[in-house]
């Protein structure tokens, strides 16, 4: 089965010339260039006249929805790729025909141990979505279970092992290119395809999409801003995920939804000050907000669906966003170029003024235009052409906040092309840091630390003790007794200034 598959993608790789590709980076190769001559038939059928990145979306249409998955996530990568290629990629476009209705309402039957019309009061045979991981069909649950119009999703019959070959041969693949291709160990495409394959098994759980929707949903209770849907979780299982079915018009239907009365201008803000609240505020955010998983109601709100793939942030990366995205709404490049090095991004010894006179040789072009005159991938493209060359670690979990950030470019121009991305965030952003490291902060923090300090305070005898037990040697019980008496005054020190800190800021709020 893996050899017809293997053969398979041998001859649509020489169909659309993606030999030539690597041979464009390896004339000396001449293994590969006989390779080349032997198929002389190709350049009289004329099938190598397209650009390369064309030949390349082409072949991943061909290869099916895995491929074509794989390209998607491919194009997200522009730190790895060429400019046309990630372009070209980014248009592929994951339909899929559905499975027939048989192999689901059996799937149904498997999970409930009983007929779909025992579960529920209705159910509809035809799918109304289909993908390359599962499709949707809409129903009703029963009365005594609510009777709430409900989306249920199933996942495609086999995928889990068609989704093994593939990334099996995707591995070999990616290993032969980083061996024989001079560009293959810059470009580090096993490391891509392992990144591929995290993004397939958290696909292929729908436990796990139905806990993702369900932090976002209570992130987003109270909110005019965006729905999402709520969990059945009674119906939800590994394969199967039941949620509440939401109405609303696809978000690139721009004309119905003017005839709706949306505000489109309002409506492209709203997804600027959505995108942040999720980054900043939660550290949680949905990563594959496309215009197919985007719809909107009359009223104006957002509503998301298909929580398949999702991005986390740490404090740490929330704090260090933020500094960066003000200095660059500030044009504070020199602050842009210490961030880096103080988060390690960035090489010790990095000169700082080089860095940052060339992030403002990037950067500044872009400043007091309107969103339609701008390119976000044009901007990240050339930034990380920056970063290769003053060594700077592109960090893997921003990897997704990238693609969101150019979903984002990609609805908001098209709602309003006048749109001012940098004018719309900053206020938010002002905001958040406010919050973060002013007085309302310096108290949630004080409220987080002190039971651990509460804890730990008085575990430092018996710490000491353990130390002087477990060492025999003078030395080393002094350098313990050291460490310990320092540790103490530390967290007595810092407990001691936030106290202070807290008192501080209440008596001048009540001077206020």
């Amino acid at each position: 089965m893996r050899l017809l598959r293997l053969f398979k993608i041998a001859r649509i790789a020489s169909r659309y010339g993606l030999d030539q590709m690597i041979l464009e980076h390896e004339p000396s190769g001449r293994l590969m260039h006989v390779a080349a001559a032997l198929q002389f038939w190709r350049v009289f059928g004329g099938q190598l006249k397209e650009p390369r990145a064309v030949r390349l979306r082409q072949a991943l249409e061909a290869l099916g929805p895995i491929f074509v998955k794989f390209g998607q996530i491919l194009s997200t990568r522009r730190d790895l790729l060429p400019q046309d290629i990630a372009d070209e990629l980014a248009k592929l476009q994951d339909q899929v025909p559905p499975f027939p209705s048989v192999q689901a309402l059996a799937e149904l039957e498997r999970v409930y141990g009983k007929h779909v019309d025992e579960v529920f009061a209705s159910f509809e045979r035809e799918p109304v979505a289909s993908a390359s991981v599962a499709q949707v069909h809409f129903a009703v649950l029963r009365a005594e279970d609510g009777g709430h119009e409900v989306a249920v999703k199933i996942l495609r019959p086999g995928i889990s092992q068609i989704i093994a070959n593939d990334i099996g041969l995707l591995r070999v693949a990616a290993g032969l290119l980083e061996k024989i291709w001079p560009d293959g160990r810059r470009l580090k495409p096993l490391e891509v395809v392992a990144e591929f394959e995290k993004h397939l098994e958290d696909e292929l759980d729908l436990m796990r999409e139905a806990a993702n929707c369900s932090l976002l949903h209570r992130n987003f209770k109270d909110s005019n801003l965006l729905l999402v849907p709520e969990v059945y979780w009674d119906w939800c299982d590994h394969t199967v995920m039941v949620m509440q079915r939401m109405h609303g018009t696809p978000i690139g239907q721009t004309d119905a939804l003017r005839e709706q009365g949306v505000d489109l201008k309002a409506l492209s803000r709203n997804g600027v000050e959505i995108f942040f609240t999720q980054v900043f505020r939660d550290g949680f955010f949905h990563a594959d907000m496309h215009p197919g998983n985007i719809f909107v109601t009359p009223a104006g709100q957002y509503v998301a669906v298909d929580f398949g793939i999702v991005g986390t942030l740490t404090d740490v990366d929330k704090n260090y966003l933020a500094h960066n995205f003000l200095a660059f709404f500030n044009r504070d490049y020199k602050r842009v170029a210490e961030t880096h090095v103080e988060s390690g991004w960035a090489p010790a010894d990095t000169r700082i003024d080089e860095f940052e006179a060339s992030i403002r040789a990037v950067c500044e072009p872009f400043f007091d235009r309107p969103l339609k005159e701008i390119s976000f991938g044009r901007v990240l493209l050339r930034l990380f052409q920056t970063s290769r060359r003053f060594n700077v670690e592109i960090q893997p979990q921003l990897v997704l906040l990238q693609k969101t950030l150019l979903n984002i470019e990609g609805l908001g121009r098209q709602l309003d092309p006048d749109l001012d991305l940098w004018q719309t965030a900053k206020p938010f952003l002002e905001r958040w840091m406010s919050q973060q490291l002013g007085w309302r902060g310096l108290i949630d923090n004080l409220k987080r630390e002190a039971p651990q300090w509460a804890t730990l305070l008085p575990a430092l005898p018996r710490l000491a003790h353990k130390a002087l037990a477990r060492n025999d040697s003078s030395l080393r019980v002094q350098l313990a007794l050291i460490q310990v008496e320092q540790a103490r005054q530390k967290y007595l020190l810092a407990f001691i200034a936030l106290l202070l800190g807290g008192l501080v800021s209440g008596l001048i709020l009540l001077l206020i």
